[in-house]
């Protein structure tokens, strides 16, 4: 929302803005505006922004509900998608086709944070997180529901 009112305008580059947020949500379990939050952090963009490039504390924007049950390749590169999808200047933005073709090896990744088994019920909620999320792109690219300017 916040790119539209920068612009005024709503295009392909502010639905990638708009789509770098619901990733942002999904890595982290919050919502991208909470009042119940400390001041610093009601914000989730304004928030999460500095640790998306520094791998060192890239980890605290991570679903503390996930426990350690995520793959770290995996939360390396949707925060480098959520960094390039959350840039100010909209022209440096990738495409959605560029972030559908950056996301979806994702899918493939095993290598867990932690190296003890998971529970079977963390194993059937990430798998319908990533089929989720990979179903809703394969659907906006075959739609042609989001296009390029």
């Amino acid at each position: 929302m916040s790119c539209v009112l920068f612009s005024g305008h709503l295009t392909s580059k502010s639905d990638v803005y708009s789509f770098g947020v619901v990733l942002l949500e999904m890595l982290t379990g919050r919502r991208s505006m909470d009042k119940k939050r400390p001041t610093g952090e009601q914000n989730l963009v304004a928030w999460a922004r500095p640790y998306l490039n520094d791998r060192r504390r890239l980890y605290q924007l991570v679903d503390p509900r996930l426990g350690l049950n995520y793959s770290v390749k995996g939360v390396q590169k949707v925060a480098q998608i959520c960094h390039y999808c959350l840039t100010r200047d909209s022209k440096s933005r990738p495409s959605m086709d560029e972030v559908v073709k950056q996301l979806t090896p994702l899918q493939d990744l095993n290598d867990m944070a932690s190296a003890s088994p998971r529970p079977r019920s963390t194993q059937r909620g990430e798998w319908h997180m990533n089929k989720l999320l990979f179903t809703s792109l394969s659907e906006c690219n075959s739609r042609s529901i989001i296009q390029d300017d």
